[in-house]
């Protein structure tokens, strides 16, 4: 196949390079998933989607894409919930894979090819530990097993801090037994009570860092192309993966590696400690799922995001306007014959901006920039079209409703039918205001009536009352359809 157009930023290099995967047509991607103690919350949310599009976008462009994204199964978190609500961890573990399958398919998160965890993984960690305690990159002390960071030359080299750095205010507490100050647990002896498994060096459980190591080396090899995660893994997670992995093989572990950027919550960064975390489940119950999606891809995956209810009221808006549209056109153009021929105003456009977008380090943002262009001549076709020949109009229209539903099949967004996303939405504004919908129906008849008799006094009279009851209503060839307001600004 032709080489890749595509670029992207890898934080190793900290520069954007070609897309040039070590197997031509065939792409590896790992990117960490949840830790499963509990619900997810909106950052990881905002993570996950990115790869699902990064992922999307590969296999449009006609690659073939393995996606591994784990699971945590296994961790100090989940045991100490466990202990908490007086469940087996991996059965508290359990429950929220499924929590988190739930809440993925309702932000139209794709499964990946491949979901392994960590109590599965087992064998491939114990055996990848023995490796590098063999090598003399690792040693056991009492029941655990540390890696040696002063074993390793490059580390550090991802986050591009200096090791004398990192140890200057690290210490070795009280109880533990490792070393140095940096040294990192890749085997942690049973306590009573907790879930462990037998290895060479006793029972015991998997540290945190060597469980992507493992799995990623399980299903994709010693070598793949992207590892991704968020940004705040950079240092200590894929910096001790690298270590591990790499000494272990002697090869390099990932040739890019991508981190989605931090989600503020109103100016401030969102933060357990800080008591400000909102689940994604929790937004879901307040947001279109598609419109949350449409948020997070608003702004480029690297970058900073703002959480905030008015970006979430401007997202569901957008979402209405796009989806109105969508309904117009289709009203337009399903199921008929407007026959061959030329088409309006270069609509092709549209899509090769899309694509040349997303080829840009998949810019969701500037990708969305070209669809609002769409959107508009769109609008502009079938409110005051340019021509006067419909077939002409007709054909344009069809094509530009077809490139919607490709950028789609990227994006995750535009896929429902628009009579129903619209009745959804309009049904839990309804719900939220309070709107008496007998009472709304009551008032558009007899706005119907009024203006069957040439009221037109009567009827913009009844069209103020309705919009003091926070209704807009549309005159169409079709009828008199209405909706929720938006609320005031």
């Amino acid at each position: 196949m032709a080489p890749s157009p595509i670029r992207l930023f890898n934080t190793m290099s900290m520069q954007k390079e070609p897309l040039e995967p070590l197997v031509p047509g065939e792409v590896k991607v790992y990117v960490c998933g949840p830790t499963v103690y509990s619900y997810i919350h909106i950052g990881n949310a905002r993570t996950f989607t990115s790869f699902d599009v990064v992922v999307r976008y590969l296999r449009y462009r006609g690659f073939k894409v393995t996606y591994v994204r784990n699971y945590t199964d296994v961790d100090d978190k989940i045991i100490k919930a466990a202990h908490e609500t007086g469940e087996e961890p991996i059965a508290l573990a359990s429950r929220f894979v499924e929590a988190f399958r739930e809440d993925a398919r309702a932000l139209h998160l794709r499964e990946p090819d491949v979901s392994p965890r960590v109590s599965e993984t087992i064998p491939e960690i114990i055996a990848l530990i023995g490796t590098l305690v063999d090598k003399g990159y690792a040693y056991e002390a009492k029941g655990d097993v540390y890696f040696a960071v002063e074993k390793d030359e490059d580390y550090a080299k991802l986050s591009k801090r200096h090791v004398d750095d990192l140890c200057q205010g690290e210490r070795v507490q009280p109880g533990d037994l490792k070393r140095q100050p940096l040294d990192f647990a890749l085997w942690k002896a049973a306590k009573p009570g907790e879930v462990s498994w037998d290895s060479p060096w006793g029972k015991g459980r998997p540290g945190w860092h060597i469980e992507c190591s493992a799995m990623s080396e399980k299903f994709l090899g010693r070598t793949f192309d992207i590892h991704g995660g968020a940004l705040d893994l950079i240092f200590p997670h894929h910096e001790n993966e690298i270590a591990q992995s790499e000494s272990s093989t002697g090869q390099t572990m990932a040739k890019y590696w991508m981190h989605c950027g931090f989600l503020d919550l109103e100016g401030a960064k969102m933060s357990k400690s800080l008591g400000n975390v909102v689940r994604l489940r929790d937004a879901l119950a307040k947001v279109d799922p598609e419109a949350l999606r449409f948020f997070f891809l608003s702004t480029h995956y690297r970058h900073p995001l703002n959480f905030g209810e008015k970006a979430l009221q401007d997202a569901e808006g957008r979402m209405e306007y796009f989806y109105e549209t969508l309904r117009k056109v289709d009203e337009r153009v399903a199921g008929k014959d407007f026959g061959k021929g030329p088409l309006h105003g270069e609509p092709a456009r549209f899509l090769a901006e899309f694509e040349s977008a997303m080829d840009d380090d998949f810019n969701t943002a500037g990708a969305l920039g070209a669809l609002s262009g769409l959107f508009g001549f769109m609008n502009e076709l079938t409110d005051k079209p340019p021509v006067k020949d419909k077939p002409l109009v007709g054909r344009t229209l069809q094509s530009l409703r077809e490139q919607v539903r490709e950028t789609s099949r990227v994006l995750g967004v535009f896929e429902d039918d628009p009579g129903e996303w619209l009745l959804r939405r309009r049904d839990r504004a309804v719900r939220e205001r309070g709107i008496d919908v007998a009472e709304v129906e009551r008032l558009l008849s007899e706005r119907t009536a009024a203006r069957a008799a040439k009221d037109f006094a009567k009827a913009d009279e009844v069209r103020g009352a309705l919009k003091a009851l926070g209704v807009d209503i549309m005159d169409t060839p079709a009828g008199t359809s209405w909706k929720v307001a938006a609320p005031a600004a």
